[in-house]
């Protein structure tokens, strides 16, 4: 109880001492005082405890109100010596305005990086800056911020140019840089040097202090109770869920009250989930621990003192207070800077800032993160302290990270997070890498905490432990800071920076030995590998490091003398690795072709082989840069070149390499997928950049300083194929037949991989510095390769280059000199398509394809150079020259080994295989020819220059072998093959190359004998010798074409006769079939005007009429494929629906939902706020086909639901189900019905006067008899008082119970539909019984006929032969339904209906409670009317046709409407008025007439209006969607065809309206005019009013930039968690509304379920259905219900036709009108629930997400 004692005594005792307070006072107490510190501590003793914390809700308003009186308002006077508000605002007058914005993002909040400009990818804009800066113009990034970081305006180190926006943009005049200190005066310094250190000092003090239960000395309260708060710390081990169920068992408390308090939790770090006396409180703390220690660590929970907990929130305030008073003055700033990094009374890092860095991993994410805000708006905006505070950062950095590292909070509520606003400034890092040693401390700190090694001091990551996981998780972010210091490369070097970037370099080549050689795998023989090794974590840090390894090659590569130290320290450090390399494996000698070498034996497949062996590759890259910088040429004598050993350089690359082949081979599946996965990620773009990439490096670097017949040999060794060319005979074909199938299998794999091999090393010249290439003629070249495969859209291309540390890929500055781009259409991706000429690049044998890519690049190269009537050879590229380090490595292809392989390869081929070559063994040997030709071509056009002409390789194939052997020569073996008939597939190639050899030999020739200039000579000689091959082959294709082509016409004519044959036997089934052809409800014959009058009409007694008997209508199910006629008494056909709630056409989405119970549907509301729409995909079946086939549904479902509880797409216990053919979404089905052909009996038919009479007779008669029913039914008795008896006219019989015509299944089928469409559309439980279900159908019919006329306007489509068949069978079996379903209800129910509805038009005093006229939608009551009237008219036998009784209703209902129409929808302002034709001029007349007649009915509640021509505009444009549905209703309703020109325009001309056969607008008899002044005096009360005609619904509009819409969210905070930013802002599309989605804070309880925002918000605005955008995540959200949903695409893309969902790739996104149209297209035709179902059924994985969560 004490809590709630000292919550009633506060406010009193407060009052009166706040009262006597006074702010200036007390702060000129504080300047007499001696000891100031003491004064204030004492006057926060006295004052915090009492305002803060003294209930069990830790912020109420009080405090927010109370602080800055009593606490701040002294401080403030204090500071400023008077008036606060007038001392602050003279400092804001002087200040400099700061350069840099220093705006610090929330969560959510767009930035923009300048893709051309930015230092590195972490300099960002905020949108203001961004707006009126020069970057918007150039290509830019656009990512969400995580919160945190802040705007880089006007820091000029982070921009190459453009560094100021408009607003922060300098001012030239004062350039006199003063000290802002200069501006104040010296009291003034010292006054708020005081006040600064003293309340710094005290949020220091209190945020950092650890004591529970007593304060630090000086702020002991006054008075102490014993009040407590158990305080619920936030970690990031447990759930949501555990907390919140932890919660309500110990704090008792409800389900939303643990919900708020573990949000609250989760962001702030910590809440009091109990306030009281400490037993109270600790009683709940060991219930927490208790509960949550089974698992894990149990949750952090403190019983803390109230005071210590006021002091606490107090010290938040004070430090939001400081960073508050530093905004109005730079000199302020300063102060506060210096007080900040003063040194404390400790010495060495004893300052304010150090102790709050050092404990932060100690405080809560609350406290975290205000301290964090106030270091970034004072230090981090102060060029000098920034420097200070960096110096003081990375003298702490190890103890930092090593508490970060041990604490469980995210890296972005940790101070660690803030290196990035230091380390990224270039000035900063260098300065940090000179003075701090930065690089050295953060490679040293992250090997620190990776102890786990092996026997040979390699990383090892097996068997870790969940926490070793943890930790190396939270290391990486070392390397991330490593980057950050790296990211740009120094310009100029001072010796200070060499000597500490080397001493870094040796650190970093430290940690990379650890790395070389880690995960070792051996092969499996035998039996398969037991456990998986683990392989991902060496991989991680693989790709964490490989920008980190390219940007120490670029420092490197940036000064000679540090690139010349580098590559020793790396050559030395790789040596060291080695040095046990040759320990205990043999020498062996290798000799071949007369040459041999001394290597040692090893074999990849028996002994360890690592993947990773980063200092070789490190080693290879540095190589490289040496060329490329000519170092390696200039300074000579200053590297190791001579002390290399190259065997020992190539050996570990050459295994790995080895190693991938094998794999390739099988010859390791025994190893599992962990090797598999590696050798994938080795040539993934991700990694292979510093792995197979460097491997080939190295090898080139090897081999060139090697004899290139060494090399080969070696190489053979190592792939373990030495064996089968070195042998004296290995032509003739080396016993294999003995061999097992595999091996042999296996070796072919191995020759093949080898000389692929070998191609690579001498065809991979773009690398800078191995070729003489440029570094944009490596991507070009990637570029082309990647779209020789396809055609391919600009986010494939860019994952498939990789990307350097700005996250750039280079591509853009090349991408359109090699292809051309091609925009998408409504769906699909903008594609670029590689340009013809770029295609003479296209290497088969390029080493980034992969096995796949390159047989689709192969097949999709051939195929155009077929279609483009080219040879399909694919031969060599013509290729840059190597430079110079490299040259030699040409020599490889005319080396004796490699001739001698060739040779063997094409002697094997001779004869089939048989297994013991293979095509692509023969191809790579071909392509290797190729390269040999290709290359001395490039020599002789070189070598004409400079007569230097030794690559001869025409010679060395033209010589045959040596002497006892006598083998051929390679060129004899080449024209032997070129007829070989099993080489059908290499001709072409084979072909090629003895064309080029006499090519080159001529070229020769030429060079030889003529002066060397004359190069015209050999191009002369060169064409005869290859035209008369050519002549060969053109006769040869032609005569092939023209062989096939005469084939093909013989086929041709062989079917026609066929086919003629067969008709002609089958002639009468073919007329048979021509007269039924007719689409599903029939409707070319029967629709045709031909057969009828010059003026069609559809309703009325001279309406058209079928001809001849009624035409026979036959249907196929699609369930049995039998063929039924549909007869009124056959068996029943249906049609599979969609009935849904709509309120697409909605024009008040505020209106409360019904009560389902009690509502009465007869008459629609104008604004149509919910409607019941009914849709179809046009799909028939028998009756009782569907009901199996639904019971089948029914019980697989159970049957489902005991093995797994997914949602599917449908929902069987609302009855849904499938259409059996189209999969689409559906819950009942419409019984087809044929129409009824009525015939007039009278030929006189009455005029609408006296019909009237006729009718109100026949109600009368009516109402009494049903008054008689029902009191008969009350009484019992027949008791005759008080009811008069109305005797009937003349042929209406009362007791007449008319003979239901239809057959039972037709019967079941129609109350099946009613009863669905009434479920549905009022949401209740199904009762065949209840008096609306016919009032729903009809409602049903009349909004799905008003929806599709919306859509066809919408879509300027005509209104007749517009719409798809699936529609037009829906819209004519639902009216049919609706002119059918009164005969299974009560008919005396459907006659009460037809008397109410009639009254609306012509009152009768009999019914009670008809609406105001302008209350009702009149196509609704025409629908309504007409379709009702059938249960009245059925007991008439006088000879009236109903087919008056149709014109009458739509003439009296027109009326109402042209009376609604002049009530609510004449504008106020009068245009210009028009001339217009005599026939126009009648009109106006007379809707003059009429509405002056309206006048005088209404008084003065009109207002008075002249222009006829006027009011006939309003009329005519407010009746048009209502006579254009008319004219729908009864065209379907009476099967009369439309006339042609309804066809045309998509516009219901106001003759449409005659053709309809409602004639001109007459004055309207004297009844409705009397029902509207009755109901006027209701009208101008509480009608609001509703104009016609009614505007189409759109979806709202979007901005044309997305980043509008992010800006827009993230200023958009939860609406139930004060003021907190929202994680998933969504936007409706229907309304506009923002919602804070997929959080607990915002679900609500609908219909018992917890559902999340938007489902909540679905049943408020859309009935269930709703269309969304998840801002962040740029995607729109599709909602149905509450199981059903999907994602679709955004209507916003890239300038390259993308969309971009999760904003991964950041490209600008604009709105693409056409694809938002199509959303909307959806939206409209209710097709969003069927686009739903499609999506569920497509892809599984959306059924399991939880959508009503959303």
């Amino acid at each position: 109880m004490a809590a709630v004692e000292t919550d009633r005594d506060a406010p009193s005792a407060l009052c009166s001492e706040f009262l006597n307070f006074s702010a200036k006072d007390t702060a000129a107490k504080w300047l007499q005082v001696s000891n100031l510190p003491k004064e204030v501590y004492q006057h926060l003793a006295c004052y915090v405890p009492k305002i803060y914390c003294l209930g069990p809700n830790l912020n109420p308003q009080n405090e927010d109100l109370l602080a800055p009186l009593l606490l701040q308002s002294p401080l403030e006077w204090y500071l400023c010596g008077e008036e606060p508000s007038v001392g602050l605002a003279k400092l804001e007058q002087n200040n400099q305005p700061s350069q840099l914005c220093g705006h610090v993002f929330k969560v959510g909040e767009p930035t923009y990086s300048c893709r051309e400009c930015a230092a590195d990818p972490t300099c960002v804009l905020c949108m203001q800056c961004f707006l009126g800066s020069v970057h918007k113009e150039h290509r830019y990034r656009m990512t969400t911020s995580g919160g945190g970081g802040f705007c880089d305006c006007g820091d000029t180190e982070a921009w190459k140019k453009g560094p100021y926006c408009q607003k922060h943009e300098p001012n030239i005049s004062d350039s006199s840089q003063k000290d802002p200190l200069a501006n104040l005066s010296d009291e003034m310094i010292a006054r708020t040097y005081n006040v600064f250190s003293i309340i710094l000092k005290y949020a220091v003090d209190m945020l950092t202090w650890e004591k529970e239960d007593e304060l630090p000395e000086g702020l002991e309260p006054p008075a102490r109770g014993d009040t407590y708060y158990c305080m619920l710390f936030n970690d990031e081990v447990h759930t949501y869920e555990q907390v919140i169920y932890t919660l309500q068992k110990a704090v008792n408390c409800t389900q939303k009250e643990a919900v708020s308090f573990a949000t609250t939790v989760d962001r702030d770090g910590r809440k009091s989930v109990r306030f009281g006396d400490f037993q109270f409180c600790e009683q709940a703390k060991s219930v927490i621990v208790r509960n949550t220690s089974r698992q894990t660590k149990p949750l952090r929970v403190q019983v803390m003192h109230s005071s210590v907990v006021a002091h606490q929130c107090f010290a938040l305030k004070a430090l939001t207070w400081l960073g508050q008073i530093i905004r109005y003055s730079d000199a302020l700033r300063r102060i506060l800077c210096q007080v900040g990094l003063q040194r404390g009374p400790e010495g060495e890092n004893s300052s304010l800032v150090d102790t709050l860095m050092l404990c932060d991993s100690k405080m809560w994410k609350g406290a975290r993160n205000v301290y964090h805000q106030l270091f970034m708006s004072s230090l981090l905006m102060d060029t000098k302290y920034k420097k200070l505070f960096a110096i003081q950062f990375a003298k702490n950095y190890e103890r930092l990270q090593s508490d970060y590292v041990k604490d469980d909070h995210d890296r972005e509520f940790s101070v660690t997070d803030l290196s990035v606003q230091m380390f990224t400034v270039p000035s900063l890092a260098r300065m940090l890498i000179t003075e701090e040693n930065l690089m050295t401390t953060i490679i040293r700190t992250f090997m620190d905490h990776l102890r786990h090694r092996d026997l040979h001091g390699h990383f090892q990551f097996e068997r870790y432990t969940a926490q070793q996981a943890f930790k190396f998780r939270r290391v990486q972010s070392l390397i991330g800071d490593l980057k950050y210091v790296l990211i740009s490369r120094p310009t100029e070097w001072t010796d200070q920076l060499r000597e500490k970037y080397l001493e870094g370099f040796s650190a970093f080549l430290e940690l990379l030995k650890c790395m070389q050689g880690m995960d070792p795998v051996v092969r499996q023989v035998g039996q398969h590998i037991e456990m998986e090794p683990e392989w991902e974590a060496a991989f991680t840090l693989q790709m964490k490091l490989t920008h980190i390894i390219s940007m120490m090659q670029e420092w490197c590569s940036s000064d000679e003398r540090v690139l010349i130290e580098a590559y020793k320290k790396c050559l030395s450090a790789l040596t060291h690795c080695h040095s046990g390399f040759t320990d205990g494996e043999q020498p062996i000698t290798l000799s071949m072709c007369g040459h041999s070498v001394d290597t040692i034996r090893y074999c990849v497949s028996q002994e360890k082989v690592s993947i990773h062996l980063p200092l070789s590759r490190l080693l290879a890259g540095l190589h490289a840069l040496l060329s490329k910088t000519e170092v390696a040429y200039r300074f000579p004598e200053l590297l190791p070149l001579s002390e290399l050993s190259p065997p020992m350089l190539i050996e570990h690359p050459l295994r790995c390499l080895v190693l991938c082949a094998q794999v390739h081979a099988g010859m390791w599946r025994r190893n599992g997928f962990s090797l598999v996965n590696q050798i994938y990620y080795y040539h993934n773009v991700k990694c292979r950049v510093e792995m197979f990439d460097k491997d080939l490096s190295m090898l080139q670097a090897g081999a060139s300083m090697m004899d290139p017949n060494h090399f080969l040999m070696i190489m053979l060794s190592r792939f373990e194929l030495y064996h089968i060319f070195s042998s004296a005979d290995c032509r003739k074909r080396y016993n294999r037949e003995n061999a097992n199938k595999d091996v042999v299998q296996q070796n072919n794999t191995l020759i093949e991989e080898m000389l692929h091999l070998v191609i690579m090393i001498v065809g991979e010249r773009y690398t800078a510095g191995v070729g003489q290439v440029e570094c944009f003629d490596e991507i070009r070249r990637e570029i082309v390769h990647q779209l020789c495969i396809r055609p391919m859209a600009h986010s494939e291309l860019v994952k498939a280059l990789p990307e350097n540390e700005n996250k750039e890929t280079g591509m853009e500055r090349v991408i359109d000199s090699v292809a051309l781009f091609k925009k998408p259409g409504v769906t699909g991706k903008g594609l670029y398509k590689l340009r013809p000429e770029s295609a003479k690049m296209f290497n088969l044998y390029f080493h980034h394809y992969s096995r796949a890519d390159q047989s689709k690049a192969e097949e999709a190269q051939r195929k155009i150079k077929r279609q483009n009537g080219e040879d399909s050879v694919l031969p060599p590229p013509v290729l840059p020259r190597f430079c110079p380090l490299f040259a030699s490595l040409v020599n490889i292809l005319q080396c004796d080994v490699l001739l001698g392989i060739l040779g063997a390869v094409l002697q094997w081929a001779m004869e089939p295989s048989g297994g013991h070559w293979s095509e692509s063994m023969l191809q790579r040997v071909l392509h290797l020819i190729g390269m040999g030709l290709v290359e001395e071509q490039q020599h002789l056009l070189s070598s004409a220059e400079d007569n230097d002409t030794n690559f001869n390789f025409t010679l060395k194939i033209s010589r045959p072998g040596e002497a006892p052997a006598n083998t051929p020569s390679i060129l004899a073996l080449l024209e032997t093959l070129q007829n070989a008939p099993h080489l059908e597939v290499h001709k072409d190639m084979i072909r090629w190359i003895l064309k080029t050899v006499a090519n080159i030999k001529t070229t020769r020739e030429c060079t030889a004998s003529a002066p060397p200039s004359d190069s015209s000579g050999h191009s002369q000689e060169e064409v005869s010798i290859g035209s008369t091959v050519r002549d060969k082959d053109k006769a040869e294709r032609k005569r092939k074409a023209e062989m096939a082509r005469l084939r093909r016409e013989k086929i041709m004519a062989q079917m026609s006769e066929m086919q003629r044959h067969f008709i002609n036997e089958n002639k009468e089934l073919f007329q048979q079939s021509l007269e039924e052809l007719d689409p599903s409800t029939s409707s070319t014959l029967e629709h045709s005007p031909s057969s009828c009058d010059s003026t069609l009409f559809c309703v009325g007694p001279r309406r058209w009429r079928a001809g001849g008997s009624d035409r026979r209508q036959v249907v196929t199910c699609i369930l049995c494929q039998e063929e039924q006629e549909i007869r009124i008494d056959g068996k029943a056909m249906v049609l599979a629906a969609f009935v849904q709630r709509s309120t697409v056409m909605s024009k008040n989405r505020k209106r409360p939902p019904h009560n389902p119970d009690k509502y009465d549907p007869l008459f629609m509301h104008p604004d149509l706020s919910f409607g019941t729409h009914t849709g179809s995909c046009g799909h028939i079946m028998h009756s009782h086909c569907w009901q199996r086939y639904f019971e089948a549904v029914q019980a697989k479902e159970q049957r489902r639901q005991q093995r797994l509880r997914v949602h599917t797409s449908y929902d069987v216990e609302n009855g849904e189900f499938l259409c059996p053919l189209c999969e689409c979404l559906s819950n009942t089905v419409i019984p087809l019905l044929k129409f009824k052909s009525i015939y007039c009996f009278l030929s006189e038919q009455p005029d609408l006067s006296q019909w009237l009479n006729i009718t109100s007779l026949q109600m009368k008669a009516l109402l009494s008899a049903h008054r008689k029913a029902k009191a008969a039914d009350a009484d019992g008795v027949d008791d005759m008082d008080g009811v008069n008896d109305c005797p009937p006219p003349d042929g209406f019989k009362l007791d007449y119970t008319p003979k239901n015509p239809y057959s039972s299944t037709i019967k079941e089928m129609l109350t099946t539909f009613g009863t669905a469409t009434y479920k549905v559309g009022l949401k209740v439980h199904p009762n065949e019984q209840d008096p609306r279900v016919p009032i729903m159908c009809w409602g049903s019919c009349a909004y799905t006929i008003q929806s599709i006329e919306r859509l066809l306007v919408d879509e300027e489509k005509p209104l007749f032969g517009s719409l798809p068949c699936r529609q037009d069978d829906c819209l004519s079996s639902l009216t049919r339904f609706g002119s059918a379903c009164w005969t299974v209800s009560s008919h005396a129910t459907v006659q009460n209906h037809f008397i109410r509805l009639l009254a609306a038009l012509v009152p009768d005093p009999r019914v009670e409670n008809t609406p105001c006229i302008l209350d009702i939608d009149m196509f609704h009551l025409l629908v309504s009317l007409v379709l009702s009237h059938p249960a009245v008219f059925s007991l008439d036998s006088s000879g009236l046709s109903a087919d008056t009784a149709q014109l009458h209703f739509l003439h009296l209902v027109t009326v109402a409407h042209i009376v609604q129409i002049l009530l609510s929808s004449v504008p106020e302002e009068v245009q210009m008025e028009q001339e217009s034709g005599g026939a126009e001029r009648e009109e106006e007349e007379k809707v003059c007439m009429f509405y002056n007649t309206l006048r005088t009915h209404l008084g003065s509640g009109l207002r008075e209006v002249d222009s006829g021509w006027h009011l006939w505009c309003c009329v005519k444009a407010g009746i048009l969607p209502y006579l254009r549905a008319a004219a729908l209703f009864f065209h379907y309703l009476n099967g009369a065809p439309a006339p042609p020109e309804l066809h045309i325009s998509h516009l219901c001309a106001a003759g449409s309206s005659e053709q309809r056969g409602s004639h001109q607008v007459c004055p309207a008899p004297q009844h409705s005019r009397v029902h509207c002044s009755r109901s006027s005096s209701v009208h101008y009360s509480t009608i609001s009013y509703f104009r016609f005609p009614r505007e189409s619904n759109h979806l709202i509009e979007l901005p044309g930039d997305y980043s509008a819409l992010i800006n827009q969210a993230s200023s958009f905070t939860c609406p139930k968690s004060g003021g907190d930013k929202s994680r998933a802002p969504t936007l409706c599309l229907v309304c506009g509304a923002m919602l804070c989605s997929q959080s607990y804070c915002c679900q609500s309880e609908l219909e018992g379920v917890d559902v999340g925002a938007c489902t909540a918000h679905t049943f408020a605005c859309g009935a269930g259905v709703g269309i969304f955008l998840r801002v962040r995540e740029s995607q729109v959200l599709f909602l149905a219900g509450k199981t059903k949903g999907c994602f679709y695409a955004p209507p916003y893309l890239d300038d390259y036709g993308e969309t971009d969902q999760g904003l991964r790739r950041g490209n600008p996104l604009h709105l693409c009108q056409e694809r938002y149209r199509k959303i909307q297209k959806l939206w409209r035709q209710h097709s969003i629930t069927e686009e739903i179902g499609h999506a569920q059924e497509a892809n599984q994985t959306l059924v399991g997400i939880d959508w009503q969560h959303l």
